[in-house]
């Protein structure tokens, strides 16, 4: 596997940021930036004719990462060149957000194949149902492939968020990227470093990921009760605060983000579902422990390599986890360039969710929120 890497900084210039000549051979190209840039016309134009051959993909974003830098309003190409692997691309377009395990479903069956070894989702940030999604992926694979991705962002605006393949970025697409090969390691991780505080409260009416009342109280009023100051730059606060509750089948808690409100029936929506009678709990930041998540995420990608450097790590990390760490939030990719080695080429994005396993034996996905995630590959 090889790997170039450009970066269109929003001043009319695209800077190389590594190079190996892949110009006609590579077959895959991640393209991550700012929705307004990803939907004209001149920028995929430069893409595609730098990289006629490949499939161009990826979407908007709340940030952009090459190597240990993060960008903003800017464009980051990946170019990759696979010597022993073949990819294909399912995309479905996402009619209403009821649709969502129906599109998880359609996609995966688009991808079957004996030597799929592993599935990338890039989806729609906003009109998507993420756990419903996850939920129909993981009904096709029955967890013999492993799925990680993200959903889209839109910096903190929750305004609208795009997706590019072969084309201008548009909204309410859905892509799973397959990677088919015997000669590939795939490695993938996921953490957080969330505090909780405050008491337990029963859901005691929700919709999917719609959520009406805790402790049979209408939940906005009740959110707002916490949130104190914070509550008057909701939606975009509540990336500070989110809530975490534990599914039934999992000993690991599941934090969910909030994309949007409803002043009128004071109810929240969800990147995915809060189940009705489940407890929820408030979250806020721990700095040192959102450092050391990213740490943590990266040794589990990548527990399978032993001594070796991967070629590629994705890192998807969530939006909520910039604006905590603000000028610093740099550090998390520091240290899981500490686990990777010097040689591994870093691309990724701040997002709306993060598609994943909850552990590096498992190969059931499942949407989180305020997570670094870090799928790592290498051909052998």
């Amino acid at each position: 596997m090889k790997t170039e890497q450009i970066v269109f900084t929003g001043k009319q210039i695209w800077e190389t940021r590594s190079t190996h000549n892949l110009s006609l051979l590579a077959q895959l190209v991640l393209v991550f930036g700012n929705k307004d840039l990803l939907k004209e016309q001149q920028h995929f134009d430069h893409i595609r004719g730098l990289y006629p051959n490949a499939d161009i993909v990826g979407c908007s974003t709340s940030g952009e990462i090459c190597q240990e830098e993060i960008y903003n309003n800017s464009i980051v190409c990946t170019a990759i060149y696979f010597e022993k692997t073949t990819v294909r691309i399912a995309c479905e377009q996402i009619g209403s957000m009821e649709d969502s395990f129906m599109i998880g479903e359609r996609l995966v069956g688009k991808l079957q194949g004996d030597d799929l070894a592993h599935v990338l989702i890039l989806s729609e940030g906003l009109n998507i149902n993420g756990s419903e999604l996850v939920k129909g992926l993981n009904s096709k694979l029955n967890q013999k492939v492993s799925i990680t991705g993200g959903l889209a962002g839109d910096q903190a605006y929750f305004a609208e968020t795009v997706i590019i393949h072969n084309q201008p970025g548009v909204k309410n697409i859905v892509l799973a990227i397959g990677f088919y090969s015997e000669n590939m390691l795939v490695g993938y991780g996921s953490l957080g470093g969330w505090d909780s505080f405050g008491v337990d409260r029963l859901v005691t009416k929700s919709k999917a990921n719609v959520l009406f009342e805790l402790d049979g109280q209408p939940a906005l009023a009740l959110y707002k009760k916490y949130l104190g100051t914070h509550a008057a730059n909701l939606p975009s606060s509540a990336l500070l605060f989110p809530l975490s509750f534990l599914p039934n089948d999992s000993l690991t808690p599941i934090v969910r983000t909030i994309l949007s409100v409803d002043e009128t029936n004071g109810s929240m929506v969800f990147a995915g579902d809060i189940p009705e009678g489940h407890y929820v709990r408030l979250m806020k930041a721990n700095f040192e422990k959102l450092i050391e998540g990213a740490f943590g995420a990266a040794e589990m990608a990548k527990t399978g390599f032993k001594d070796m450097e991967p070629d590629l790590a994705i890192l998807i990390s969530c939006v909520g986890r910039k604006l905590v760490m603000k000028q610093r939030v740099e550090e998390e990719l520091e240290n899981v360039r500490e686990v990777m080695g010097a040689s591994t080429v870093f691309t990724g994005f701040y997002s709306y969710g993060e598609i994943c396993p909850v552990n590096p034996v498992e190969k059931r996905c499942e949407l989180h929120n305020q997570t670094m995630t870090v799928t790592v590959f290498k051909e052998f």
